[in-house]
C-alpha cells in the first residue's frame, strides 16, 4: 500500500473514532511503529491531526480549543436539559447558599430554577452574567454577583478579584461545569484564568456537584482545576466508560444518570 493511501485511511479512521493509536495502526497496515510515527508526523504537518502520547487525535481535540457561548448552548442541548432537570432535585429546599458556576449546562439549571420557583428562599452566588440575568428575574431569590473582568467568550468574570471574592465564601453547595473529565487528569478547562476561578469556587463549597454530559468524558484540556476527589456528585446523561467509572468510584463520587 502506498503512503498516500495509508494516510487517507488514517484520516478516515480519525473522523470516525476521534483518535488512533500507533499500535492499532501498525497492526492494521502491517508496518513498523516507526513508519506509523512518520505517517502521523506528516499528517500533523498538514494539519490533519494532532499527535498525542501513543497516537493522535483530531485537530478539534486541541487542549486550548473552546467554542463560543452560542455554539456551546446548541451542542448536546437535549442532554444538558435532562441533566439540569435532574440537578433540581439536589437543590436545598430553602434557607441555604448555592454557588452556580459559569457554563451552558448550569445556565439550563438556572432557567429551570426560575421556571419552577425552585430558587425560593435561596442565596445564589455566581460570577456568570447569563446566569445572573436569569435569576435576577426571581423575586424570591437573593442573588449575589461575584465581580471581576468579564470574559467575552463565556460572559463570566475572571481574574484575581473573582478568585479573592470566592475565597471569602463557604456555600452549602456548588453546581459546577467542566470542559474535560478524565480518570487520571481530573477536571480541566482551556483557560488558565477560568481554571483559577473554578479552583476557588470548588474550595468555597461544602458540597460540589458536577454537571457534565458525556462529551466531556475522557477529555483533557489545558489546565486542571480539580481532582476527582473534589467532587461529591456527578450528574450526567449516560454511564461513564469502565476506566472513568472506576476512577469515580475510587474517588467516592456519586454518579447520577439523568
Amino acid at each position: 500500500m502506498f503512503a498516500e493511501e495509508r494516510h487517507r485511511l488514517i484520516v478516515e479512521q480519525l473522523e470516525l473514532d476521534g483518535k488512533v493509536t500507533v499500535a492499532q495502526l501498525a497492526e492494521r497496515f502491517d508496518i513498523t511503529r516507526e513508519t506509523v510515527r512518520r505517517d502521523l508526523a506528516q499528517l500533523e504537518s498538514e494539519n490533519f491531526l494532532r499527535r498525542v502520547h501513543g497516537g493522535a487525535v483530531t485537530t478539534t481535540e486541541a487542549s486550548t480549543r473552546e467554542e463560543s457561548h452560542l455554539v456551546r448552548t446548541a451542542i448536546h442541548s437535549e442532554a444538558k436539559s435532562r441533566i439540569a432537570q435532574r440537578a433540581l432535585s439536589l437543590l436545598p429546599i430553602s434557607e441555604a447558599s448555592v454557588i452556580i458556576d459559569a457554563g451552558t449546562t448550569t445556565e439550563f439549571l438556572a432557567e429551570r430554577m426560575l421556571r419552577t420557583n425552585a430558587s425560593a428562599g435561596l442565596v445564589v452566588i455566581t460570577h456568570a452574567l447569563p446566569i445572573a440575568s436569569v435569576l435576577a428575574q426571581s423575586p424570591s431569590v437573593t442573588l449575589e454577583l461575584i465581580g471581576g473582568r468579564v470574559r467575552g467568550l463565556t460572559g463570566a468574570a475572571s481574574g484575581a478579584q473573582t478568585v479573592e471574592e470566592y475565597s471569602r465564601h463557604r456555600a452549602d453547595i456548588a453546581f459546577i461545569g467542566t470542559n474535560g473529565l478524565h480518570a487520571g487528569f481530573g477536571l480541566s478547562t482551556p483557560d488558565p484564568l477560568e481554571a483559577a476561578v473554578k479552583r476557588a469556587l470548588v474550595a468555597s463549597a461544602r458540597r460540589v456537584v458536577l454537571l457534565a454530559d458525556n462529551s466531556k468524558f475522557d477529555q483533557e484540556t489545558l489546565v486542571r482545576f480539580a481532582h476527582l476527589e473534589s467532587i461529591d456528585t456527578l450528574v450526567t446523561d449516560q454511564q461513564p466508560g469502565d476506566e472513568l467509572a472506576a476512577a469515580l468510584e475510587a474517588a467516592d463520587v456519586e454518579v447520577v444518570i439523568a
